[in-house]
């Protein structure tokens, strides 16, 4: 599949400010949020700004983005739309701690039920993303069991790594919350190794007897493609990269989204001076990792439909 950027950035930038609504939400509830008016403000306003600045531009990869708000009425059978129900669910218990920190200053009682909700309205709305490629049977590499699994906890992974660089930056506690952190980038990691074996592994059901149907009179030849000159399908659905290519850059994904986070946020624990600066690099590095490897996620997904090309 042709990797649209407009997407890459929506599902890396909605993907942490969704993770990072999440942790706010569910750590709140225990109390384990420092009381303090501008960290509390600053973090949500920044978990939102990054929510909506992804799904404005998811937006840009539609034909018509003008009609997109049609897509919320198709909720009963498209995962697109219920990701936009999802979205826009979880704005209004979001707003509303928002709005509760600003006026009355306070996080507990309503706001903290508000917070709850909140934060199951992220996981809803990226499993709801997930799935928008999860259901897509022409595509067999997203329809791994692993794909809404990896979707949850690098948003969860991504929205920790903000939460501990603000925590930092406010000069608050960041020792268990880093633990945390750590732990679910390992998890992730080995996840993400995982969806590459099993990639790797996928037998291919689908072949030119199959796309046309004549597999039962035995072997069949193309004896002429069918178009003339490289069409739409071709370049959405047709794009590919080279192995060596793919191998190369999932080593990168592994060095920058996984190994050098955690051991910038390890090192914080030794060096607590520098713990700001050690959680930015994570921070920025992870940034780089993840959108290589969304960029990835989608480059090396074949649709079924190219199997009439091929020879």
């Amino acid at each position: 599949m042709h990797p649209a950027y407009s997407v890459i950035f929506f599902t890396t930038a909605s993907g942490a400010g969704y993770g990072l609504l999440a942790l706010l939400g569910i750590l709140n509830i225990g109390n384990y949020l420092p009381h303090d008016k501008w960290f509390f403000l600053i973090a949500l306003v920044l978990s939102l700004s990054l929510i909506t600045a992804g799904l404005l531009s998811s937006t840009f990869h539609l034909g018509h983005p003008e009609r997109a708000w049609r897509a919320l009425t198709q909720w009963q059978t498209s995962w697109l739309s219920r990701e936009g129900v999802a979205a826009m669910f979880t704005y209004v218990p979001a707003c509303v701690m928002v709005l509760g920190w600003i006026i009355e200053e306070q996080t507990d009682g309503v706001y903290m039920v508000m917070g709850l909700l909140a934060a199951i309205g992220s996981f809803v709305t990226v499993y709801c993303t997930s799935m928008i490629y999860a259901s897509l049977k022409a595509i067999p590499a997203w329809t791994l069991s692993l794909v809404p699994v990896l979707y949850l906890f690098l948003s969860i992974a991504s929205g920790s790594l903000v939460l501990v660089t603000l925590l930092c930056a406010f000069s608050i506690e960041i020792l268990e919350l880093s633990k945390f952190c750590l732990l679910v980038l390992i998890i992730t990691m080995f996840l993400k190794i995982k969806y590459w074996k099993m990639l790797d592994l996928m037998p291919t059901n689908t072949n030119i007897e199959t796309a046309t149907g004549l597999g039962s009179i035995g072997k069949v030849n193309v004896l002429e493609k069918p178009h003339t000159s490289e069409n739409y399908l071709q370049q959405e659905m047709g794009y590919q990269i080279a192995r060596k290519h793919a191998e190369k850059l999932r080593k990168i994904v592994l060095i920058t989204l996984f190994i050098l986070p955690i051991i910038f946020i390890g090192l914080s624990f030794l060096f607590p001076t520098n713990a700001f600066l050690l959680t930015i690099a994570a921070v920025a590095t992870a940034t780089i990792g993840i959108s290589i490897e969304r960029w990835l996620f989608f480059a090396e997904a074949k649709h079924v439909v190219m199997s009439y090309y091929e020879s």
